[in-house]
This record gives structure tokens, C-alpha cells and sequence, in this order.
């Protein structure tokens, strides 16, 4: 599976009596049914790992360009109607900055990474606490619950998966719980934020700016509110988007379907 496709319902399966596995390509998996696959004896796949590092690296990238204001920069720099730069026009800086990471799996853990090359002071929220050591590595903070957090934070940063517990994760109540001088920066998935909320938000100033690499529908459609807000930087689901990483995963999922064909233990099997 590429892109979500095919699209794997009852009706394939039925029509493919044969099927050993399916190999889907990334980390989400809420695209799948997977009591459907379990109950005709279809195993799966994804391919988690390879493409963890270059998703931390577009988290930071959002993270800059929206503190910076580097879209609005490059318009007014290369607009035919500008005639001077105004010495007022500011963004925020990162250092010294609070960040709070909102899921601290592989890619969470490697944005913080980066985060404290930058010096940010470092929060995060996971359904279980990290230990002591890799806390330390990084200097990150546990926030058993989320509002802590967002109380906190500078910076809000989205790399859960995409599950019934995380649909809409972040909505009214939690993006008015966040500083007004707050941006949220979404990794992860476009439904882990209630997308209208977040709309309102933006336009009231409760929050500050958005960075968004996912959103609901992908491509939004194309007089959506989001895409007019000159607050809001949207990538369209780039995280895993190098030619290495993508030829790494693609690699990833020959060696699943081969292992699955031939009765070997399966890498990257999801239980």
C-alpha cells in the first residue's frame, strides 16, 4: 500500500483468497481495519523507524518557519508592490523557548533532540513516562496530564498515532488552554486536531500561529478558511518526503512481503 492505496475492504480480500500480507508504507495504520485482516488470516506491515528522522527534521523545519515568518517573509521580499522593509516586522525566537511535545514515541523523542540544540526547554505528555536516562539526554520534562502542557508551552507539537483516544486530541477546550502567544505545530494527523476549532482560534487570536503538515481533507479544499489565514504555514504531508527515506521504505516492505511469502518472521509486523 503507497498513499492509503488500494483501499483494502472486505471485497478485496475476498476476491484475493491468496493473500498472505499487506505492507503498508509509513508509521499510521488508521487506514486499516485490522480485525478485518485478522479475521482472513492477513498479516501486516508499515514502516516505522525510516521514517522517523526526517519527520523530526520537517517538525523543526515548521517550527522555524512559522516562529521566523518565513512564507510571509518571502512574499513580501520578492512582491512586486514592496518598496522597503519595515523594521517592525518580527517574528519569535526558539531559543529559550518552551516546547511541548504531545506524543513522545521515535519521532517525538527526536524532535527533542533537535529542540535542545536549539536550548528550548523541552515538556512532554505520552501515555507512559520515559526513563530516567533518556529524559535526561535531552533535558525533557513529564507532564503526566496534557493541560500542564499546553499551559506551558511556546510551542505545541502533535506526533501522536491516530487513534479513537487521540481523534481530536486538540480542540476548543485545549487550544484556549494554550498561551495566545502559542503555535501549534501538527506532525502527526490531520484528525488529532478538531480542524474547525482550530480555525476559530486562529481568527480570534486565542493561539498565535499554526504549522501544519496534515490536515482533513488532504488537499483541503480550496477556499477552506486555513488556506486564507496568513498565520498558518500548511506542507502537504511531506514528513517522510526525501528520496533516501522513501527508497528506505519502499526496501522496508519488499523484505515484510518477502518474509511473509516464505513463512519468516515478519520485520516491522504490527500485532
Amino acid at each position: 500500500m503507497w498513499y492509503h492505496k488500494p483501499v483494502i475492504n472486505k471485497e478485496l480480500l475476498q476476491s484475493l483468497p491468496n493473500l498472505k500480507i499487506v505492507a503498508s508504507s509509513g508509521v499510521g495504520i488508521d487506514h486499516l481495519d485490522l480485525n478485518l485482516l485478522s479475521s482472513y488470516s492477513v498479516k501486516l506491515s508499515n514502516t516505522p523507524f525510516v521514517v522517523s528522522t526526517d519527520t523530526a527534521d520537517l517538525g523543526m523545519a515548521l517550527m522555524l518557519a512559522s516562529s521566523r515568518r518565513l512564507v510571509e517573509g518571502h512574499q513580501m521580499a520578492v512582491s512586486p508592490d514592496t518598496e522597503y522593509f519595515p523594521a517592525d516586522w518580527l517574528g519569535a525566537e526558539l531559543s529559550g523557548a518552551t516546547l511541548g511535545i504531545v506524543g513522545m514515541g521515535t519521532i517525538g523523542y527526536k524532535v527533542a533532540e533537535r529542540a535542545k540544540a536549539f536550548e528550548m526547554k523541552i515538556l512532554y505528555h505520552n501515555r507512559n513516562q520515559r526513563n530516567k536516562e533518556e529524559e535526561s539526554a535531552v533535558g525533557a520534562i513529564y507532564c503526566k496530564k496534557i493541560d500542564d502542557l499546553l499551559h506551558q508551552s511556546d510551542f505545541v507539537l502533535l506526533s501522536v498515532n491516530l487513534t479513537p483516544q487521540t481523534h481530536k486530541l486538540i480542540g476548543k477546550r485545549e487550544l484556549e488552554l494554550m498561551k495566545p502567544t502559542a503555535t501549534l505545530i501538527n506532525i502527526s494527523r490531520g484528525l488529532v486536531v478538531d480542524q474547525d476549532a482550530l480555525v476559530e482560534a486562529l481568527q480570534n487570536k486565542v493561539i498565535k500561529a499554526a504549522a501544519l503538515d496534515v490536515t482533513y481533507p488532504e488537499p483541503l479544499p480550496r477556499d477552506h478558511p486555513l488556506l486564507k489565514l496568513k498565520n498558518v504555514i500548511i506542507t502537504p504531508h511531506i514528513g517522510s518526503a526525501t528520496k533516501k527515506t522513501r527508497r528506505l521504505m519502499m526496501e522496508n516492505m519488499i523484505e515484510s512481503i518477502q518474509a511473509g511469502l516464505t513463512g519468516l518472521p515478519i520485520p516491522n509486523e504490527v500485532l
